[in-house]
């Protein structure tokens, strides 16, 4: 079109100022040499600072990982028990409102998939489509 952005969004050309176009006085004193011995240090130091990142990390999630353990209230349930299904978004009545139940069930464990997530069962014997994670569960008889 022959125009550049610029002049589409705001109506004129980009214009450089006067003062972009001079060189400063720190540009006009720098030491090509002593710039590029101190690119060399820094890139000679990179490394370390990305292990010493990397702990950092390590040691983040290593204290999120112990506040979460100290406050975590583990359940098992073994094949067989009774349990209630915590409710979720979708699988909320429509026009339930605030005042509807938080949980469903009651369920029977029929398998342990995994540490903490379990295959379940309504009282007709048909299988749940997904796994459920002993966070969104909770024993019938409490």
């Amino acid at each position: 079109m022959g125009k550049t952005s610029l002049s589409l969004v705001y109506g004129v050309e980009a214009l450089i100022p006067m003062e972009v176009g001079e060189p400063t006085l720190r540009f006009s004193r720098t030491d090509e040499e002593a710039n590029n011995e101190a690119l060399l240090v820094k890139l000679e130091l990179l490394d370390e600072c990305r292990d010493l990142t990397h702990m950092t990390m390590v040691a983040q999630k290593q204290r999120m990982e112990r506040y979460y353990n100290r406050r975590a209230n583990l359940r098992y349930f073994k094949v067989g028990y009774l349990v209630l299904r915590k409710m979720t978004q979708n699988t909320r009545e429509i026009n339930a409102g605030k005042l509807g139940p938080t949980w469903e069930g009651p369920y029977r464990v029929s398998a342990i998939t995994d540490k903490g997530s379990y295959e379940l069962e309504n009282k007709d014997g048909v299988k749940l489509p997904s796994n459920w994670n002993v966070n969104h569960l909770k024993s019938y008889y409490c």
